[in-house]
């Protein structure tokens, strides 16, 4: 029989009770990670099979994404065995989440969540806008390929939310940052100045730009709305700091 710590979401729960017991709310309100995890175990964990992804709920995987980043912060990232899961997925993928992440370098979403190859399906650009092709990736990965759950990750100091806020114009990066501009009115008018160089008025528009992808996700795909609506997959929005490696998970 092989060794049920050899799965990343069993792994997942056993931090999760670790976290609650250090007091992390509940995933209906603001959640950081924390560095509270346990070290690494020895055995290298094994890439998710089909019966894996289909016993996974959409509070399951976040659970695992949450513990993930917890380990990360701590230090201690699961050990695997990255060419033995190169041949174990080379026939199929089995992921239990959607991550819709900025381009930027210091955010390499798999490494500050602790997953591996065949964990989750990976879409970045710049500001982690939603266009129709990120639409059809998630509708791919959740309807056809089974992933129980949409993250969108925004980060601080976002380099493409400090464009939007100037009004920055650059060839096609415009259109790009034009996605962006939505957000910035959803920041209360009292957050001053409204520039770039004002940090936490570029956090709050980051913030505000996941919730309006988070929004628009719904809007703009029956096929996603209806599987939220059923409770088939989750959707969840997180910020994650640059200076600590903590993503904070909001889902309302």
């Amino acid at each position: 029989m092989k060794n049920t710590l050899n799965r990343p979401w069993v792994l997942a729960g056993l931090v999760a009770a670790a976290l609650l017991a250090a007091g992390c709310r509940s995933s209906n309100d603001d959640c950081c990670s924390t560095p509270a995890t346990p070290a690494a175990t020895g055995a290298a964990v094994s890439a998710p099979t089909k019966e894996a992804q289909a016993a996974m709920t959409p509070q399951s995987a976040l659970t695992a994404l949450k513990a993930g980043n917890a380990r990360f912060v701590a230090g201690h990232p699961l050990a695997r065995n990255f060419p033995a899961d190169v041949k174990a997925t080379a026939s199929g993928q089995y992921p239990f989440a959607v991550v819709l992440s900025c381009l930027d370098s210091r955010q390499p979403i798999e490494i500050v969540l602790d997953q591996g190859i065949g964990d989750i399906f990976s879409a970045r650009v710049a500001g982690n806008v939603l266009n129709d092709d990120m639409l059809g990736s998630m509708e791919f990965g959740c309807n056809v390929s089974g992933a129980k759950l949409i993250a969108i990750i925004g980060h601080s100091n976002c380099g493409a939310i400090k464009g939007a806020v100037d009004n920055v114009v650059l060839s096609n990066l415009t259109g790009l940052l034009g996605k962006i501009q939505p957000a910035i009115g959803q920041v209360p008018a009292d957050v001053q100045p409204r520039n770039s160089k004002n940090l936490e008025f570029v956090d709050k528009v980051s913030e505000a730009n996941v919730r309006l992808v988070m929004q628009q996700i719904r809007e703009r795909s029956p096929i996603l709305r209806e599987m939220l609506d059923k409770g088939q997959i989750g959707l969840v929005g997180g910020m994650y700091d640059l200076s600590t490696g903590v993503v904070r998970f909001f889902n309302n």
